[in-house]
């Protein structure tokens, strides 16, 4: 008899611990003691005091950086049409926004120039590039908000990135892009993005050699002509504009290639009205494609 009380008392203590067990493990997981209560989804993740508000990415065009070029004060062409943009912003603002220039080889080979990188590899390269100093700043800064802007083989890396971005493939959300600006955009497309300025009928340079990919070769080694954006710029495409100059052949180029080394050799000779957008008066009237920019971030930044 004794043995048998002191088995059901063991059972009866069990049978207690348990069920303490069991109410313990359907409450700390909300309620223990000493954590710290779960952020409100409203709640913005904080960042340093030297973060900036917002930094302006300037992505140059063929022939106007380097790999090595100082991203914050860059030196590899003095000439540079995105330098008549960047400098403009540095002197202006101080502290709370950063102008940060791509540093990327900016090399197209072609018949002319067979030692150069190919357009392939090198906007490969500027792509990388930029990808990684928007995921360093947004891991380091995660409010600092972005304004893209490139021309010519810049605008080209930089509507890839929205287009990225905007189809909810990129390395930053789509909230943290305020404006992308694309400047003789080789991958424009009409009714993809806001176009400002005076109207062009015609295409990207990308879109209109697409079908004749095998036959530019010759003419441009390694540079692949990809067509349209698939997705457009998705999220982002209220806040991309895309700017042409009327007759500039690297974004206003005919549908209809007719002769297709005739379009090759005029891709790489690209001059003449693609190298005037910072005197052109045809792309805006009353004023220059690089001031209309300028006035456009500091718009974008002022809020």
């Amino acid at each position: 008899m004794k043995k048998l009380l002191t088995v059901v008392a063991t059972v009866v203590v069990l049978v207690i611990i348990l069920a303490g067990v069991v109410r313990w493990m359907n409450t700390s997981s909300d309620e223990q003691p000493g954590s710290p209560a779960a952020p409100s989804s409203s709640e913005q993740p904080s960042q340093p005091d030297s973060c900036p508000a917002v930094e302006v990415i300037s992505a140059p065009g063929t022939w106007e950086s380097a790999r090595d070029d100082d991203p914050l004060n860059p030196m590899a062409n003095p000439a540079s049409f995105m330098l008549s943009i960047s400098r403009p912003l540095q002197e202006q603002y101080a502290g709370d926004v950063l102008v940060w220039t791509l540093p990327y080889t900016a090399q197209f080979r072609n018949i002319n120039s067979q030692e150069e990188m190919s357009y392939d590899e090198s906007r490969q390269e500027g792509t990388s590039t930029l990808e990684g100093e928007l995921v360093r700043m947004h891991k380091e800064c995660p409010q600092t908000d972005f304004v893209m802007a490139g021309f010519s083989q810049g605008a080209v890396i930089v509507g890839d990135i929205a287009n990225r971005i905007g189809t909810g493939a990129g390395v930053i959300p789509a909230e943290r892009v305020r404006g992308v600006a694309l400047i003789a955009d080789g991958r424009r497309e009409p009714g993809v993005g806001q176009a400002v300025g005076n109207p062009v009928a015609g295409v990207g340079a990308e879109i209109a050699l697409q079908p004749l990919n095998l036959l530019v070769q010759p003419i441009v080694p390694g540079a692949t002509m990809r067509g349209p954006r698939v997705g457009g710029f998705g999220e982002l495409d209220a806040k991309t504009v895309e700017i042409c100059a009327p007759d500039d052949t690297i974004c206003d180029a005919p549908r209809d290639v007719g002769n297709a080394l005739a379009r090759a050799q005029a891709l790489v000779e690209a001059n003449g009205v693609h190298a005037l957008y910072a005197t052109n008066p045809n792309v805006f009237p009353g004023t220059t494609t690089n001031q209309w920019v300028v006035d456009w971030i500091k718009g974008l930044i002022d809020g």
